[in-house]
This record gives structure tokens, C-alpha cells and sequence, in this order.
């Protein structure tokens, strides 16, 4: 159903690309949901918790790819029913809100940063064998995203994203320079989880 609601909509408003936010848990209306994807981004946050998910997530996805493909194998022989591929591809993850001193991660945090890559590796892309050192230079890790404070706060009580937050909003003096940095922050994002996907971007 979430597959047929997709193109639905995607049809209606001529839409390329569409995104399914879903929150954190297996259960199976996110099941459901993930089926209908072809790919599939990870937020991560730099600490024990996000690896454990991970951990968690990774096979979980293989699995539900897996059985829906057989699944398909076996459906009834029905041309007029739409279903899913359930590709279900890791397009990469993105390291949020972490803490920055001068630039760099603080040392409570960068311990867990550098174990992200081997095990999003191991884990969501099942695959063995010495990766990156460090997000850094991780071709998977398509953004470091910083931890944006007070925007976050004035974004849920203006009703619109961080990077589109206004003076009349609260955003004003530093905060309208961290409104701006924001915007290039996601506009890379975005960037990056396109080139993934093969979606074009002007």
C-alpha cells in the first residue's frame, strides 16, 4: 500500500524523487514503508547507541529484502498488481549532531566516529574487509552535520526548516549566519544523497 500511495502522489504533483521519513524502530508500518524504497540513508550519532542500531538495522534490512523478494517470486500471476522491487539499497549514512571544538569533533566524541565506518561496512552493507579510518574519508558517509542549538528549537516553533528560518523568526545576528551555513550544510546533503540515487540536480 505504501508503494501504490508513493506513486500515487508522485504522480499527482509530477514528483522525481520521494522521501519516506520513518522513525526509529522495526516494527511493521516501517517495515512496510522501507519495502517500498529503493534506497535507504542512515542517520547516525557519534555513540555506543547509533552503533548498536546499526547493528541491528543492517541485517534487519537484508532480511526483509530478502523475504519480499520471495515473496514476489511467488505471488499470484496478476498483471493489474503494482508491487514493489524492494531494493532496498544503503546509499549511505550521515553523522549528526555532533559536538565541534575549532573545527574538529571533541575527544569524548571521536572515539565513536572513527568506528562508524567499519561497522556501517560490516553491518548495512555486509561486507568484509578493512574500510576507512575515519568518516572523513569515507565514501559512504554522505554528510557531517553539525549540532545546530538553538535553530532546532526556532525551527519547531516557526513551523519550517532550520535553513529557512527568517529574522522575524528569531534568527537574528549569529543566528542568521548559522541559518545561512545550515542551508549550504543540507544543500550538499541533498546533493550528495542524489548523486547516490541517481537522481539528476541541476
Amino acid at each position: 500500500m505504501f508503494h501504490r500511495i508513493v506513486l500515487r502522489a508522485a504522480g499527482r504533483r509530477d514528483a522525481d524523487l520521494v522521501l519516506i521519513d520513518v522513525g526509529p524502530n522495526l516494527g511493521a508500518i516501517n517495515r512496510a514503508a522501507i519495502i517500498a524504497a529503493d534506497f535507504v540513508v542512515f542517520p547516525l550519532a557519534p555513540d555506543l547507541f547509533s552503533l548498536q542500531a546499526l547493528r541491528n538495522v543492517g541485517p534487519t534490512l537484508r532480511e526483509w529484502r530478502s523475504a519480499w523478494r520471495d515473496r514476489l517470486e511467488r505471488r499470484p500471476n496478476t498483471d493489474d498488481l503494482d508491487l514493489p522491487a524492494a531494493n532496498i539499497v544503503p546509499a549511505g549514512y550521515v553523522v549528526m549532531q555532533h559536538a565541534v571544538r575549532t573545527g574538529r569533533a571533541v575527544q569524548a566524541y571521536q572515539k565513536w566516529i572513527e568506528r562508524i565506518p567499519a561497522v556501517y561496512r560490516r553491518e548495512a552493507l555486509d561486507e568484509i574487509g578493512a574500510g576507512s579510518s575515519s568518516t572523513a574519508d569515507d565514501p559512504h558517509c554522505l554528510a557531517t552535520l553539525r549540532h545546530y542549538r538553538s535553530l532546532m528549537a526556532m525551527a519547531h516553533e516557526a513551523r519550517k526548516p532550520m535553513f529557512h528560518l527568517k529574522a522575524a523568526d528569531g534568527a537574528l545576528g549569529g543566528h542568521s549566519y548559522a541559518v545561512q551555513d545550515c542551508y549550504k550544510d543540507f544543500e550538499t546533503l541533498a546533493r550528495a544523497i542524489a548523486k547516490k540515487c541517481g537522481v539528476h540536480v541541476g
